[in-house]
């Protein structure tokens, strides 16, 4: 993490750098797991910009002192209505949905270039972000590679599998749907800040399809 700083964005600040922050999630995703890489970030920067729209918005950035940014995560309170949140409330099932959905907030995207995984950026970016949540829950779905880097990751932040080998409509793909509480107790809430992060208001200013991918 030397040289690295965590940043909480704002919409607008996700807005203004929307081009880079889908270049990190081509370099670390989309060229490793979709036939059609360009096709796929171009699609994505559509829901990302719809993401960006909302005030509920929840974004860290790792930048280096360049302000290049070489992390992201970002995240939004589950709602009724919203693809993920539907289609996984109804795979859970009505109890397990209101347990795990009912106040949760939803990892949408969370990646790292490939030559900084292994420094601690993810970890970090995923404390920063669920730290003071409000929400009882935090939940995702990723890749069902268990023996992954992001998922031992996950694993290792107290997130647990709420459903495995799951598709999604219109996929072929197997992910893993994974949920954690956010208790008092917990370390992401109860991080302090980084003495080298910058930090403000997640939703200082005003200005759906959602999964959390491998970093």
């Amino acid at each position: 993490m030397e040289n690295i700083r965590l940043v909480r964005w704002t919409p607008a600040r996700m807005r203004a750098r929307l081009t880079d922050v889908i270049a990190v999630y081509k370099a670390a995703f989309l060229d490793f797991h979709e036939p059609d890489p360009a096709r796929a970030a171009i699609e994505r920067t559509m829901h990302a910009r719809r993401h960006a729209d909302r005030r509920d918005l929840r974004a860290v950035a790792a930048l280096l002192p360049d302000e290049r940014l070489v992390g992201f995560t970002y995240a939004l309170p589950g709602l009724k209505g919203q693809w993920w949140h539907d289609v996984v409330s109804d795979a859970l099932g009505p109890e397990d949905a209101v347990t795990w959905l009912g106040d949760c907030l939803e990892i949408v995207e969370f990646h790292v270039l490939p030559e900084f995984q292994g420094r601690g950026v993810g970890r970090s970016l995923l404390r920063e972000l669920l730290r003071e949540a409000p929400e009882q829950t935090a939940a995702l779905s990723a890749l069902e590679l268990p023996d992954s880097r992001a998922r031992r990751l996950y694993a290792s932040e107290g997130f647990v599998p709420l459903l495995s080998n799951f598709q999604f409509p219109g996929s072929w793909i197997e992910y893993a749907v994974l949920g954690k509480r956010l208790t008092p107790t917990d370390p992401a809430r109860e991080q302090p800040p980084s003495p080298s992060a910058e930090q403000r208001p997640a939703h200082d200013s005003g200005g759906d399809h959602r999964q959390a991918r491998a970093i």
